[in-house]
Formats: C-alpha cells, sequence, structure tokens
C-alpha cells in the first residue's frame, strides 16, 4: 500500500484507520472520504472528499484524482439499522460495495473490506466457529456480508483484483461511539461505568459473542494488507477474534477496576435474535497460519485500557 483510498472514514473503524494509515504511510498518501464531512481529526488532518459510495462515477473520479493503489472500502450499514432498513442496506451495503470493487479493477488496485461474524447463521456450529462452514445468515446484514464474501472472491478469480478481507467479531473503542451494531453493548457499557457506575444491558446475560479491541483491529488490517499474497488461501474473508465474552463477563471485568459496577438488563427482542444466531466463538486458526494473526489485548487489558482512556476524555471534556 503507497496510496490508499478509504470509504466511510469516519465511522467506528474508518477514524482510527485513517488515522494510523497516515502515521504509517503518511498523510498525503491516506484519502478519507464520508458522506459528508465534520470537523474531527480524522477529516482534518489530511486529504478528504466527500463521497456517496452508491455514486460508480465519484468514486472512480477521486481514485484516478489521488492515484491511489489500495482501495480499504468501510462504508456500509451495520446489523441493527441494516434490519430496520433492509432495502436501504442492500442498496447502500451491496452497491457500494460493487462500485469499490469495480474501482479497484480499473485502476488494478489491491482491495479490503471487512466482513463479520453477522455472516454466520443459526445453522451454524455455534462454538469454534471454522473458517470453512455453513453461512445462512436470517438478517440483511448477514445476507449483504455473506454476498459481499463471495463477490470478492469471484473478483479475485474473474479478474485478479488483489481482494482481502476479516471476519470482524464486535469491536470495542473508546474513540468513536458505534452506531446500529448488535454488539455495540460492549461499547456503551464502559462508558457508563466510567459516568455513572452502572448499565442495563440490551443484550441479556449469558449471551457470548466475539470481541476485539479496536488496536487489535487496525492492526489486523495492516498486517493482512502486508502479507504475502501467495501465502493467502481463505482471502474474503478471515476469521478472527480476541475474546468470547458475555455481558456479565464485561460487568465482572469493569468491577474489578472500579469496584461497585452494577448492571442490569431490559432485552431488545431484535438486537437478542441478531445476538443468538450469532457463534458463541470463532476459530482463528487460518488467519494465524496463513499471515500471523496475533492479539495483544484480552478483555482484562481491554478493560484497564477503556476505563483509562475514557476517564481522560471525560476529564478533557469537563476542563475544556
Amino acid at each position: 500500500m503507497k496510496r490508499i483510498l478509504i470509504t466511510g472514514a469516519l465511522g467506528q473503524i474508518g477514524s482510527e484507520l485513517t488515522l494510523k494509515l497516515r502515521e504509517i504511510y503518511g498523510t498525503d498518501n491516506v484519502i478519507a472520504t464520508d458522506i459528508k464531512k465534520n470537523d474531527s481529526e480524522t477529516a482534518l488532518s489530511g486529504p478528504f472528499e466527500v463521497l456517496d459510495v452508491t455514486d460508480a462515477k465519484a468514486m472512480i473520479a477521486i481514485a484516478k484524482k489521488y492515484k491511489v493503489d489500495s482501495i480499504i472500502h468501510l462504508a456500509a450499514l451495520l446489523s441493527a439499522t441494516a434490519e430496520a432498513k433492509p432495502v436501504f442496506a442492500w442498496n447502500l451495503n451491496m452497491g457500494g460495495l460493487l462500485n469499490a470493487l469495480e474501482t479497484a479493477r480499473e485502476l488494478k488496485a489491491q482491495f479490503f473490506t471487512p466482513s463479520s461474524i453477522g455472516a454466520f447463521g443459526p445453522s451454524t456450529p455455534k462454538n469454534a466457529t471454522p473458517q470453512d462452514t455453513i453461512m445462512r445468515p436470517t438478517t440483511m446484514y448477514g445476507v449483504n456480508k455473506v454476498a459481499g464474501e463471495l463477490l470478492a472472491d469471484y473478483y479475485y478469480h474473474k479478474f485478479g483484483v488483489d481482494t482481502r478481507g476479516l471476519r470482524f467479531p464486535g469491536l470495542i473503542s473508546y474513540v468513536t461511539m458505534p452506531g446500529g451494531g448488535t454488539t455495540d453493548y460492549a461499547v456503551e457499557i464502559y462508558y457508563d461505568a466510567v459516568n455513572t457506575g452502572r448499565y442495563t444491558s440490551y443484550i441479556d446475560k449469558g449471551t457470548y459473542m466475539d470481541m476485539m479491541y479496536m488496536p487489535d483491529a487496525l492492526s489486523a488490517i495492516v498486517d493482512l494488507m502486508e502479507a504475502d499474497s501467495s501465502k493467502l488461501i481463505h482471502r474474503n474473508a478471515f476469521n478472527i477474534s480476541a475474546m468470547s465474552v458475555a455481558p456479565d463477563d464485561i460487568a465482572a471485568s469493569i468491577a474489578k477496576y472500579i469496584p461497585g459496577f452494577k448492571i442490569s438488563y431490559d432485552v431488545d427482542p431484535v438486537r437478542q435474535r441478531i445476538a443468538e444466531s450469532w457463534p458463541n466463538s470463532i476459530d482463528s486458526t487460518a488467519a494465524k497460519e496463513e499471515w500471523g494473526f496475533k492479539i495483544k489485548y484480552d478483555l482484562d487489558k481491554m478493560t484497564q485500557d477503556m476505563i483509562e482512556k475514557l476517564r481522560q476524555k471525560r476529564q478533557l471534556r469537563i476542563s475544556g
């Protein structure tokens, strides 16, 4: 990667990935795009273009303008929001992906887009879900992700586009709040723990899902994109995870650092149903063997860092 175009750059992943890539590859070599511009560091620290990913001509024009050799396509509607707006989700998620793949084909650019544990469904093996297994999701988001994996495979085999992807678990970050995902509770719980010492979870206790701290997720993207192409068997997309946890596990970890923290439950049936259709845990062996996937943060190490960073943010907000 030398000249990188990022779509959805102001989202949960993009807002942090853009800054990380600018540190690695140079500020002017990472072009951030999103449907609108804000005053964040991501938008203001380097090249930024307003882009609707459903506009194929605009996407190709921006890519050619900056002579990009890599495209990281992050723009998408997340699971819970996609379930509420399924037709819009299909048009955005699949239309935007097709336009991004076509742009990569025309420019002969390397290509990355994330998949998700949402690509699995209730008939998928629940524990240590294999890299290669049955995938019959029951949500529009999941359908989009399975179709996206297959479409990226098609562009690799048909047109030779160097496509790569990761099946992300729930991602936890102190920088940007998520928007419309089933695993969002795993971010919200830390904010409420620091601010109020209690949290009401919309996901029921004992509901296990895979999670990962954002720094590990960002490193995984860079490591995969820099990996030797000849060693990649499962391009789109690799199972990766750092931990399999339920809300009560996160609450217990938080209580180690915030004594007296309390969790209660007010279950959202829509998001609970989505969560129960996903695996309890997935097997990341293929990612480890093919490109050296590794993590730095387990649950307690993540919790300690999240609480420390959120307390710093709160102090800055108060003093500011």
